[in-house]
């Protein structure tokens, strides 16, 4: 018995363009309709019911892969990115991967399957080429993650050149010891590896020191930040840093909470910078120095991008609001 995707290969065509011809799709071009007709009619092709209506569903459903959606940027993230879908009659599916390379493979196994009829992946744990290599059963699309040299459509800022600048700020306000939080493992190709290298970068630019008691790998949380703050303070007075460069204003506030609650002054004590401007930031007792992210142009860039390619449509990026900006606040 014939499936679609033999309706699809015969046809010269992709199954999500099958799909779509099945479900009265209105973007579907009169010359893919009689191609469809033709292989349909050859392979004696009758889509069952159930199949249909599964392939509805999955028309019209977009996948969003996050870490942790807990995380207050990943919220608005996928919040600009369903409103966004919404509006071009879409609806979407979000998982969380935890970091879990599994979590990864589960929902490209819906994408697969036609659960979902395209993917945007604001996380990626596994391995690339693997994500590269489902793309032939629909269009993916990563938002604020990038795979160097893939033709895959890629959303993205310069978070190299941000982490960079924003740790040149804290040397060029006097800081020489700086501390660095990570929610990856500093592992080449890693996650977060764009912000190590532009740390990095700026450290080796003023030949200062990269000590291994000041590096905090895997950190995500409040309750993270809580932690690196009390080994920071376990340290000698003379080894502590006098400055940190954190991965998220989570970590960055739990490290300001404990130094807070031990007496301590910001940024007399010790300078902290943040990642992503989060609302509460400015409204800490120490308002918060961090970088702002443009999430609402992410969200909106990755969903019209997606929904381009799932409708066979050209779609030109438009990156004139992907910038990051530093912000300024009394933390450091």
């Amino acid at each position: 018995m014939a499936t679609i995707k033999d309706v699809a290969k015969k046809a010269g065509l992709s199954v999500s363009t099958v799909s779509r011809y099945l479900n009265h799709h209105p973007y579907i071009s009169e010359d893919k309709r009689k191609r469809i007709q033709a292989a349909m009619a050859e392979l004696d092709y009758t889509p069952s019911s159930v199949a249909t209506q599964l392939r509805s569903k999955k028309g019209t459903m977009i996948g969003i892969l996050v870490s942790r959606i807990a995380n207050p940027f990943f919220s608005h993230l996928v919040d600009a990115i369903e409103k966004n879908a919404r509006s071009h009659g879409y609806n979407v599916l979000v998982m969380q991967t935890y970091d879990d390379k599994k979590a990864e493979t589960n929902m490209l196994e819906m994408l697969k399957q036609q659960v979902i009829a395209g993917l945007i992946m604001c996380s990626i744990e596994g391995d690339p080429k693997i994500v590269e290599a489902y793309r032939e059963y629909g269009p993916i699309v990563l938002c604020n993650e990038q795979i160097p040299g893939s033709d895959l459509p890629q959303v993205f800022t310069n978070q190299e050149a941000a982490s960079f600048d924003a740790t040149e700020y804290l040397i060029n306000q006097g800081y020489q010891k700086i501390a660095y939080c990570t929610g990856g493992t500093l592992t080449r190709g890693g996650h977060g590896n764009s912000r190590t290298e532009g740390f990095e970068r700026a450290l080796n630019t003023h030949r200062l020191p990269m000590k291994i008691d000041w590096i905090f790998k895997q950190v995500h949380t409040i309750d993270d930040g809580r932690q690196v703050a009390d080994k920071l303070l376990s340290l000698p007075q003379e080894n502590r840093p006098d400055a940190v460069f954190t991965s998220s204003d989570e970590v960055a506030s739990g490290i300001l909470e404990s130094y807070l609650a031990a007496g301590k002054k910001i940024p007399e004590d010790l300078a902290i910078m943040g990642f992503d401007n989060q609302p509460f930031t400015s409204m800490l007792a120490v308002p918060l120095t961090t970088i702002a992210q443009p999430v609402e142009a992410l969200g909106r860039e990755s969903t019209n991008w997606l929904i381009a390619r799932m409708e066979e449509k050209d779609y030109q990026l438009d990156t004139s609001e992907l910038e990051l900006q530093l912000i300024k606040r009394k933390s450091a």
